[in-house]
């Protein structure tokens, strides 16, 4: 269970043999555990900026990341080791995963990260019906509060004198006060990886929460977000609420993909299996005897991703512009998200719905105006990257959008990139994408015919400036970057 709140008292540094100077503290750890049949253990390590960032520093740093157990298989490998785990499932990595009960991190996670932060972050609540916070979402908060602290402890626990402690996201926005009332001594930083909303829409929450959370996160010596916009929209807020952001600095760390991995993954046999299979599917025009051209969007089934809408362009298009019938093909990947909430397991049934209705609305005999995939597979991911004409990605709102910036290091063909003008991405991208308004399916459409109909020079050019583009911070760097920063303070 976690433990009651801590008194103000300060936890001394944990013993010389477990202190660290660089930590790292996130929800999602590098390695997840499966239990089998026979009672084993079997761990999965995942990848991201984080795992790339960490790796950066140097094997030889004294480095360790703390993590939440989101699973049986976590809680059974706390259980067994401890929380501190094995190296040898964690790539040499020291990770300290944290058993917090399932209870106190479901509130957390689903009820409070998940239900209410992303939604105010994201701008998704339908407001004449929600939110509504009362004594439930109270409870919940609660234990959004003890999950926060039993990150704050274990960090005190683990930090050496004066190390220096990366906080990662909205899951953790009360880590750092927390953690500056139990070790002063400590250089803390925040990152944010998700926008940040704006002062009229942030108070939706709760007078008294709005301010908790924000004098969370300005506990750390440095906030820094992915873009300029969403460092601005949250100094407003702390000037607002609070009359400033007092001794924390603000700053903006525009995460890029990793190019060198991407290129060399997306060659690997697999990858290339999966291209045969979806050359297959896109096939060639019966008219003309070409191979289609492929609009490619590759998304969790997340609200914020705006699938449907971009789904409804696509129909339209294809009513307005009847030429493109039987000449290109929607490659649409939407892995299927949080599916333990209602509302995330309706909006994948309205994928699947709008899906089959514009295939047998347009759809013949040898062409299917969609291909939908729903189970995740990382490999035919990047074979459709490489195949790509054109690379649709039209979030409500988004920290950044990965995907928007490697689709255009991957492509083969030179894709040209439609891009919603509320992506993160879209600040280091815009001027070389076709810019769109989220919301306006028929500017959309028509942005996804002036992309299909661009000159292959053109196209070619374009998608040069964006790959440099979505290269300039790569998951190494942006991590170091951060590092540097806050060790200079």
């Amino acid at each position: 269970m976690v433990t009651e709140p801590p008194s103000r008292a300060q936890v001394p540094p944990a013993p010389a043999v477990s202190r660290a100077q660089v930590l790292v503290a996130s929800n999602r750890g590098p390695v997840s555990y499966t239990v089998r049949d026979d009672g084993t253990l079997t761990s999965k390590r995942g990848g991201g900026g984080l795992v790339s960032g960490l790796s950066a520093i140097g094997s030889g740093a004294d480095a360790v990341w703390v993590c939440a157990a989101l699973g049986d298989g976590d809680r059974e490998a706390v259980r067994r080791t401890g929380g501190r785990l094995d190296p040898a499932d964690t790539g040499g990595q020291r990770v300290r995963m944290l058993g917090i009960a399932p209870e106190v991190y479901s509130d957390a996670y689903n009820g409070v990260a998940n239900s209410t932060l992303w939604f105010v972050h994201h701008l998704l609540y339908q407001t004449p019906l929600e939110p509504s916070f009362g004594p439930e979402f109270r409870l919940q908060w609660a234990s959004y509060e003890a999950y926060n602290r039993a990150f704050a402890e274990a960090l005190a626990d683990e930090a050496a004198e004066g190390a220096a402690v990366l906080v990662q996201d909205y899951h953790l926005a009360l880590v750092p006060g927390m953690l500056r009332a139990l070790r002063p001594d400590l250089r803390i930083g925040h990152f944010s990886h998700t926008p940040w909303a704006p002062v009229d829409y942030y108070r939706l929450l709760p007078d008294d929460i709005g301010r908790q959370l924000l004098r969370g996160i300005l506990g750390a010596d440095r906030a820094a977000f992915l873009t300029r916009r969403w460092a601005d929209a949250f100094t407003a807020c702390c000037t607002e609420l609070l009359g400033g952001t007092g001794n924390t600095r603000i700053g903006v760390h525009g995460l890029g993909s990793d190019a060198d991995f991407l290129r060399e993954r997306a060659h690997r046999a697999d990858v290339d299996e999966r291209i045969v299979t979806l050359r297959e599917q896109i096939g060639r025009s019966t008219s003309t005897g070409e191979v289609r051209k492929t609009i490619v969007r590759v998304d969790r089934t997340e609200l914020s991703k705006n699938i449907v809408r971009g789904l409804l362009s696509y129909r339209r298009l294809l009513a307005d512009h009847p030429e493109w019938h039987d000449r290109v093909v929607h490659v649409a990947f939407a892995y299927p998200s949080r599916q333990d909430l209602e509302v995330y397991r309706d909006y994948t049934a309205e994928v699947r719905r709008v899906t089959d209705a514009i295939n047998d609305e347009f759809g013949t005999e040898d062409w299917s105006p969609v291909v939908m995939h729903v189970q995740d597979d990382f490999a035919r991911s990047l074979a459709a990257y490489r195949l790509a004409d054109v690379a649709l990605v039209n979030p409500i709102r988004d920290g950044m959008n990965l995907v928007a910036k490697e689709i255009p290091v991957v492509s083969e063909r030179g894709c040209a990139l439609v891009l919603s003008r509320e992506a993160g991405a879209y600040e280091e991208m815009g001027e070389d994408a076709l810019g769109v308004n989220p919301y306006d399916i028929s500017a959309t459409a028509k942005a996804l015919h002036e992309a299909l109909s661009m000159p292959l020079d053109e196209r070619t050019e374009r998608a040069k400036r964006l790959a440099a583009a979505a290269t300039a911070l790569p998951p190494q760097q942006w991590f170091l970057d951060q590092l540097t920063a806050l060790r200079a303070l």
